[in-house]
């Protein structure tokens, strides 16, 4: 194949991944096709069969070799951990009754956390509550 066809087919299929959520399939057999192409253009793989032999396996060494790295590199970089220090100041609804010095269940930000009534009254439960911090991964609560 000419060599500039392996170019086309390599953007074709860089194009492609683009256009289709996650996986990660289609690039490697994109890049493969560029490099497959540049070696072509070089002259160095005599032969078209050679060429597909060469593009088959380069693409499933790619594969093989960095999808894994890659895919764990960019879920590593889409964890997000909630900012603790920016809670302080919320508003914490407890779920249930809380008394002074007491640990229970409260809601912020759409999920459960573990608080403490700092206060020196009870906390109703349902009754708007201020986080004054945080001791470990326990927030620190008072009566608003």
């Amino acid at each position: 194949m000419i060599w500039w066809y392996w170019l086309l087919l390599g953007l074709l299929l860089l194009g492609a991944e683009m256009m289709t959520p996650g996986g990660f399939y289609i690039l490697f057999f994109g890049l493969a096709a560029l490099v497959v192409g540049a070696i072509a253009w070089l002259e160095l793989v005599p032969g078209e069969s050679a060429q597909w032999l060469l593009f088959s396996g380069m693409a499933v060494a790619f594969l093989l070799l960095f999808r894994g790295p890659l895919l764990a590199r960019i879920n590593a970089s889409e964890v997000k951990h909630p900012d603790i220090d920016s809670m302080t100041g919320e508003i914490a609804i407890p779920a249930d009754t809380l008394a002074a010095g007491a640990v229970g269940k409260v809601e912020l930000r759409g999920t459960t956390w573990s608080a403490r009534n700092t206060g020196p009254n009870p906390l109703a439960k349902g009754q708007r509550s201020k986080v004054t911090g945080m001791d470990g991964l326990t927030l620190l609560i008072t009566g608003e």
